[in-house]
């Protein structure tokens, strides 16, 4: 992972008042609960005193409380009551407290800060999770490999023919021109399919290549947006869970007819038609070795591999750039 970053992890739908979560992101176990406010809180899930899991736990006043032993957190994770200590105790328990993760909620999505010391601007999102004409389907599918994998899958754009070939990618397009890529800004990254049938052509140039109307954008560390049309889009967020699982959450985004319920339907529909075309990706994907990419793999990457190494690349510089800001 690159450590510094905002995070899209979780579905605001999935932690709801009154109830604890407990998943495992970034590589840690984590509890995700709503303090009196509904305000998202998200803590480490496993209690000081006996490394139990406090996300087996309740909320009992607006604390969490451990379910072994009845110990008692505030919403950031402070110890504040040890029930074999006396409520009346004065003791200072600071040595039990959980680590607690800065968190937000942008558009029905909770984003944690990953990294050390405090969190700094604000998670990267899209117009589209924030504008309220626009109607969501939701999907969430765990893959068997790390989350840079699922990310590249969709930056590919030479597989759509073979591995898409009677969904997205029908009409034998295997030519693929460029592909261009743009970056927006240093940590967004926008490119698109060009592709042909093959007559015997040689493949444009990225130079010689356009961005079209149906493009891609992605952006750090872990979201991504398909541009279908002005109403309607496909928004991904690639949630890391360990080096070698991670969980793609899928959301068919539209305002087609401007009739709420109308559009939830057809978002419904379209949500159900991309979990068609992801699961002819997770197949291909999850047989994929290493697990985990990196800008320097055995792999023997090809121009329409572009996008693919732009994305490394980057990636790579902002692990380096977190890692020599850790060491200062």
């Amino acid at each position: 992972m690159i450590k510094n970053q905002w995070y899209a992890v979780l579905s605001s739908k999935d932690v709801k008042k009154g109830h604890v979560v407990a998943v495992k992101r970034l590589g840690m176990d984590l509890v995700f609960f709503r303090n009196a406010a509904g305000e998202i809180r998200c803590v480490s899930d496993q209690c000081p005193h006996r490394g139990a899991s406090v996300g087996g736990g309740r909320l009992k006043n607006g604390r969490l409380q451990c379910p072994f032993h009845g110990i008692e957190f505030d919403e950031f994770g402070r110890c504040v009551c040890v029930p074999s200590e006396g409520r009346s105790a004065d003791k200072d328990f600071s040595r039990m407290n959980l680590k607690c993760f800065a968190a937000k909620e942008i558009g029905d999505i909770i984003f944690i800060w990953y990294g050390g010391g405090e969190a700094k601007g604000e998670p990267p999102i899209f117009d589209v999770m924030t504008d309220a004409k626009f109607r969501y389907g939701h999907l969430d599918d765990c893959w068997k490999v790390h989350y840079s994998r699922a990310i590249e899958n969709q930056l590919d754009v030479s597989h759509l023919a073979f591995v898409h070939h009677n969904t997205i990618g029908r009409g034998n397009k295997t030519v693929a021109n460029g592909p261009k890529v743009v970056w927006l800004d240093a940590d967004t990254l926008q490119t698109s399919a060009d592709n042909e049938v093959d007559t015997g052509q040689h493949p444009k140039t990225s130079d010689e290549s356009v961005i079209r109307a149906t493009h891609l954008t992605f952006r750090y560390p872990n979201i991504w947006m398909n541009t279908i049309t002005d109403k309607m889009r496909i928004l991904a967020y690639f949630v890391p869970v360990d080096e070698e699982n991670c969980v793609l959450s899928v959301r068919f985004y539209t305002k087609m007819t401007g009739i709420g319920w109308l559009d939830g339907i057809i978002a419904w529909i379209g949500n159900w038609a991309d979990l068609i075309v992801e699961r002819q990706d997770k197949r291909v994907v999850e047989t994929q070795r290493p697990k985990k990419t990196a800008r320097r793999i055995n792999e023997r990457l090809l121009m329409a591999d572009k996008p693919i190494i732009e994305y490394r690349r980057r990636r790579e510089e902002l692990q380096m750039a977190s890692e020599e800001e850790q060491a200062v």
